[in-house]
């Protein structure tokens, strides 16, 4: 995947750091409505992607940035940063990428025979413009292999899952120091894309067996990101909403992120584990591929310590699957286990660091932490 950094677009409420095709109507929503909104009822001239919700959306909105190397206003009008209404007016992009859609539905239910094989970025890869000319450069120059698309193949010699989750939870003190650690809270820092690259403080709050809560403290007000074992929300006022529920690929992420908190449970959060291998940095490491019925996969990478060093998830979209990388690195020991004070998450819409700095285990946290948090308002000016 090609890395660029976003611009930054001051909208009406705060930073917009995601491309739209339509825009946010906001006035009217509440926090209290017992179902997900679809595209249409939140934005404007939504033509194409109806029918799903918001975090979906954005989602897929995320997918045209990666595979045409653009951002928001490279698609929507050059002063689309001053309104939220600006980004619904039309622009022969938007056009031209309503008609690749329904030519890409076409393929894939037509000749591809309902499966999904073509995305925008099989022909895009990161420019805006499909390459038609052979590249004989790329041809006789050595692959230049990416991890995250590590295909699992059947290894008889290789270790099973259950000796790398093994390996894994022995290199971070063992199960029986894992399972005492019940809950955490944390501090430290989160820099951002959406920060401008600048430090701010975060808070991190943890229960086992699968909640969890982080308050992201920006310049323009408060990001809240709760799971609470079975939903989860973003309250953030560079969202469409003010209070955004998680959905489908999100959610899963949410919670397999939870559970990541505490690893002991991870063998059982997948009913099947395949395992591969692949290189990082030149460094040999072992895949663990779990999936569920009805769910994208998740893939764990193990470095040859043992430890857990990345985790990539995934969210469909309608027009092609979602990447997101978290890389975890600088583990500590905290109360006899090793906690990676690190995560560098990467997707589509920009890459974040947490740096923590104190990490204080088993405290008793409020259930009211990882509940439903209130809709985010900016800042008093």
């Amino acid at each position: 995947m090609k890395l660029r950094s976003k611009r930054t677009i001051p909208g009406v409420m705060g930073t917009i750091g995601v491309c739209l095709l339509g825009v946010a109507a906001v006035s009217g929503q509440t926090a209290q409505e017992p179902k997900p909104q679809m595209a249409e009822e939140v934005f404007k001239n939504v033509q194409i992607l109806k029918g799903i919700p918001v975090d979906e959306f954005m989602d897929t909105m995320g997918m045209i940035s990666a595979a045409l190397g653009l951002n928001c206003l490279d698609c929507h009008t050059g002063d689309s940063d001053v309104s939220w209404e600006r980004f619904a007016a039309e622009t022969e992009l938007k056009r031209t990428s309503r008609r690749m859609m329904l030519m890409v539905n076409t393929l894939n239910r037509g000749s591809l025979q309902g499966t999904r094989g073509v995305t925008c970025y099989t022909c895009h890869r990161g420019d805006l413009r499909p390459k038609v000319v052979a590249n004989l450069a790329l041809q006789y120059s050595a692959p230049v292999e990416d991890p995250n698309e590590v295909e699992i193949f059947p290894s008889p010699g290789g270790p099973s899952a259950d000796q790398i989750f093994d390996k894994y939870f022995q290199a971070l003190g063992g199960e029986r120091r894992l399972a005492n650690v019940t809950s955490f809270a944390a501090r430290g820092t989160y820099t951002g894309f959406d920060t401008n690259r600048t430090k701010v403080p975060i808070e991190i709050f943890a229960k086992a067996p699968a909640q969890r809560s982080t308050i992201v403290h920006t310049a323009f007000g408060d990001r809240v990101t709760t799971y609470d074992g079975s939903a989860a929300w973003i309250a953030a006022i560079e969202k469409p909403l003010p209070l955004l529920p998680l959905t489908g690929g999100n959610l899963d992420g949410a919670r397999i992120e939870a559970i990541m908190s505490f690893p002991v449970q991870t063998k059982q959060a997948f009913n099947q584990w395949r395992v591969g291998s692949t290189a990082i940095d030149d460094r040999e490491v072992q895949v663990v591929q779990g999936t569920n019925p009805g769910q994208s996969p998740v893939n764990l990478y193990f470095d040859e310590s043992g430890l857990l060093v990345r985790l990539v998830r995934f969210v469909d979209t309608p027009i092609g699957r979602v990447p997101t990388q978290i890389d975890y690195a600088d583990y500590r020991e905290v109360a006899g286990v090793r906690m990676p004070f690190r995560w560098t998450s990467t997707w589509t819409d920009g890459q974040a660091t947490i740096e923590l700095s104190e990490v204080q285990p088993n405290v008793p946290i409020d259930a009211a932490r990882f509940g439903r948090p209130a809709p985010a308002r900016p800042k008093s000016q």
